[in-house]
C-alpha cells in the first residue's frame, strides 16, 4: 500500500502556488514524519491541469520540485474542478458534473500529467465524484455521464497503449450525491460494465464518507469484490460521531462545527432507516436527535474530539481490515485527506493550526496502522 496526503488541503491554485507549498508544506511534513519519501496525493485545479498537460517546462518545474523535496505522485484528486477554497464552497464542489464535457477534459488533462509523475511500474489512480449532486439527475443526464464516462475510459486505454502507464479512475461515493454511497455505486458500475470499463475504473472508498452512511465497512468492501469491482483508492479520512445528539452538551459541541464553507451531510441512525438532512445547520433545526449522528466533517485521524463527540477512525481500519481480506494492495493508494484543518472549531486567523505537525501526526498515525496490516515494524 502506497501512503500519501491529499494537497487539496491546500489553497494555491497556480503552479508557483503549488510549488510553493510543496517546499513549505509537503516537504517539511516529510521531514516531520520521519518518511524518506512521502506519497503526495496532488490536487490540480483544472486550469492548471490544462497547463501541466500542454506545457513540458511547467511539468518539468513540478516534477524538479517533487524530487527536491523527496515527494512521490500515484494519486490525483480531481473531484474539486477548481476555487476548493472560496469563502463559500458547498454544493459547487459538485459542478460540473459528468454530464459536462468539462469534467472529461479536466479529467484527461489530470491523467495526462500524471502519467509523466508516477515512479517507474507504479500505477496511477485519479478520484472524482459520484457523477454529480442528486438534485435535477434523471434518466438523460444519466445517459449523458455514460458518454462522456466512456469517452474517458478509451482516452485511459490510449495513455495505457502509449506510455506502458495505468491509471485508473476512482469514483468515489458521497452522501447526498447520485451514487450515494457504496451499494449505489457498485450497481451503478455493475449494470453499466459494458460501457465502463471496469479495468480501468473502480471506486475510491473515502472512509469519512462510509462512516457517514452508516454501513458495515467489511461488508460494503465485499460487495465491492463480489462485483469484481476494484478499490482503487482509500481515502483515509474521519467523520464525527454524535452518540447523544439530543442532549444539550451534545449539541453545542457538534454546532461548533457548523461552518460555511463546506457541505456537512449529516446522517441519523433511526430505528425506522437513517434520516438524511444535507447540511449540518439542518440537521440541528429538523433532525429528531433520538438517535446517534454522523457528521460529514474531515476530522484529523490522530486527534479525538472533545468529549461527549468521537471519531470514526475505527470504521477506517476496520475497511482496511477488509480490503487487504479481499484484493491484492500493492498498488492500493492510502490518501490522508483532511481538507478541513482550517475550519475547525477555534481555528481562525488569530489562533492558525500548525499544518506541518498537524498532517505530520496523522502521517505517523496512518503509517503505524498500514504496518500493521502488512505485518511489518511502524
Amino acid at each position: 500500500m502506497h501512503l500519501s496526503y491529499c494537497t487539496n488541503v491546500h489553497p494555491a491554485e497556480d503552479l508557483d502556488g503549488v510549488i510553493a507549498q510543496l517546499h513549505a508544506a509537503a516537504g517539511p511534513i516529510r521531514r516531520a514524519a520521519g518518511l524518506d519519501v512521502l506519497g503526495v496525493g496532488l490536487w490540480l485545479p483544472a486550469p492548471l491541469a490544462a497547463r501541466l498537460a500542454t506545457e513540458p517546462a511547467a511539468l518539468d518545474r513540478l516534477r524538479t520540485a517533487l524530487a527536491e523535496e523527496g515527494l512521490e505522485v500515484r494519486t490525483l484528486n480531481a473531484f474539486p474542478f477548481e476555487a476548493f477554497h472560496a469563502e463559500v464552497v458547498k454544493l459547487g464542489v459538485y459542478r460540473p458534473d459528468w454530464t459536462d464535457p468539462a469534467r472529461l477534459e479536466y479529467t484527461i488533462d489530470a491523467a495526462r500529467v500524471l502519467a509523466e509523475l508516477l515512479p517507474p511500474g507504479a500505477e496511477g489512480s485519479i478520484s472524482t465524484l459520484p457523477l454529480g449532486w442528486r438534485e435535477g439527475w434523471d434518466a438523460g443526464a444519466d445517459a449523458a455521464a455514460l458518454v462522456v464516462l466512456g469517452a474517458l475510459t478509451a482516452e485511459l486505454r490510449a495513455i495505457r497503449a502509449e506510455t506502458g502507464r495505468v491509471i485508473r479512475l476512482a469514483i468515489e461515493p458521497e452522501p447526498g450525491c447520485v451514487l450515494d454511497d457504496v451499494a449505489d455505486t457498485v450497481a451503478w458500475l455493475d449494470a453499466h460494465r459494458e460501457r465502463v470499463d471496469l479495468e480501468h475504473v473502480g471506486i475510491c472508498l473515502d472512509t469519512c464518507h462510509l462512516a457517514v452512511s452508516f454501513a458495515d465497512p467489511r461488508a460494503e468492501v465485499e460487495r465491492i469484490a463480489a462485483a469484481g469491482i476494484r478499490v482503487v483508492k482509500v481515502q483515509a479520512s474521519a467523520a464525527l460521531h454524535v452518540e447523544r445528539p439530543g442532549d444539550p452538551g451534545a449539541r453545542d459541541a457538534v454546532a461548533g462545527y457548523a461552518e460555511d464553507r463546506y457541505l456537512h451531510q449529516v446522517r441519523e441512525d433511526a430505528a425506522g432507516g437513517v434520516i438524511r438532512v444535507d447540511d449540518l445547520p439542518e440537521a440541528l433545526d429538523d433532525l429528531p436527535a433520538a438517535a446517534s449522528w454522523r457528521v460529514h466533517f474531515h476530522v484529523p485521524l490522530h486527534l479525538a474530539p472533545e468529549p461527549p463527540l468521537t471519531s470514526t477512525t475505527h470504521v477506517l481500519e476496520a475497511a482496511l481490515d477488509a480490503v487487504t481480506a479481499t484484493q491484492p494492495v500493492d498498488e492500493l493508494h492510502v490518501d490522508v485527506e483532511t481538507y478541513t484543518w482550517t475550519v475547525l472549531p477555534g481555528v481562525d486567523a488569530d489562533h492558525p493550526v500548525d499544518l506541518v505537525e498537524g498532517i505530520a501526526g496523522e502521517l505517523r498515525w496512518a503509517a503505524e496502522r498500514l504496518a500493521e496490516r502488512q505485518g511489518q515494524p511502524a
